[in-house]
Order: structure tokens, then C-alpha cells, then sequence
């Protein structure tokens, strides 16, 4: 199996940290079209990329200023079943951030695309949360 991780600060609490990657009107600002849900474990998100792209993640980590995590469980067949995770930590900076979706069945053309994409998601959430940044939606992969 195949993983993507990427570890970055992000100058902010890990509080706020947590607060932009659970909910779901902050999600929206740097990763999905729109989502809904709630930040404890069991809970459904749905999440929306577009019209042929409606996912859902159920919640397996929430421990608010520390870790969140969902597990794909409608989703491309080959993001069906892996984790996508933030474990957060205190930094002289603000929040550590170690940022992993783990699981994946094959380093496939879909494995590589979406290490990509999560490494330019990534950076949109850390100007958010640092500098109050947002991207159009469908503007995002050409940051």
C-alpha cells in the first residue's frame, strides 16, 4: 500500500488549526466544492467536488487541537478505504502539522495526481489559516 505525508507549520494554535480542517464551512474554503458534517467520531461527511464527484468520509479521530481523521467510504475505488488524516502539535510557531492519506492500494496515475493536488490543498489551507486567503473553488489546482 501506497501513503502520501506531509509535515508543515502553520502559525496559528493548533485550536484554530483543528477548527479549519473539521469544519465544514472551513473546509470549503480550501479543499472541497461544499461539505457537511460534525467533528466527532461515527459522524458522515459528505463531501462535494462537483457533480460526478459526491463522497462521503466517516469520522475515525477527533480530538479537538490534536488529531482528525475520516475514512473514505464513497469515493473513487481506488480512495475508498484509505484515512485522511492531521495529527497537530504545539510549535514555536504555532501548530505542527503531520498530514497523512494512508491506504491507498497502488502508487497508480490517480496516487500520484492526488499527491499532487494534496500538497497544493495543503498550502491553500495554511495561507488560510495565516492569512484569512480564499481561493475560488474551481481556481485552486492553478495556485
Amino acid at each position: 500500500m501506497a501513503d502520501i505525508l506531509q509535515d508543515f507549520p502553520i502559525a496559528a494554535p493548533p485550536a484554530r488549526v483543528f477548527e479549519v480542517i473539521s469544519t465544514p464551512r472551513l473546509i470549503d474554503e480550501w479543499w472541497t466544492l461544499t461539505s457537511s458534517g460534525e467533528p466527532v467520531i461515527g459522524a458522515v461527511y459528505k463531501l462535494d467536488f462537483g457533480p460526478e464527484y459526491q463522497w462521503a468520509a466517516e469520522v475515525t479521530k477527533a480530538d479537538p487541537g490534536a488529531a482528525f481523521e475520516f475514512t473514505m467510504t464513497r469515493a473513487d475505488s481506488d480512495w475508498t478505504g484509505t484515512r485522511v488524516g492531521f495529527a497537530l502539535s504545539p510549535s514555536e510557531r504555532g501548530t505542527q502539522v503531520k498530514f497523512y492519506h494512508t491506504g491507498w492500494p497502488v502508487e497508480n496515475e490517480h496516487f500520484r495526481i492526488s499527491c499532487h493536488c494534496w500538497a497544493m490543498y495543503l498550502r491553500i489551507l495554511r495561507r488560510h489559516v495565516e492569512h484569512g486567503e480564499s481561493v475560488p473553488y474551481h481556481d485552486r489546482l492553478d495556485v
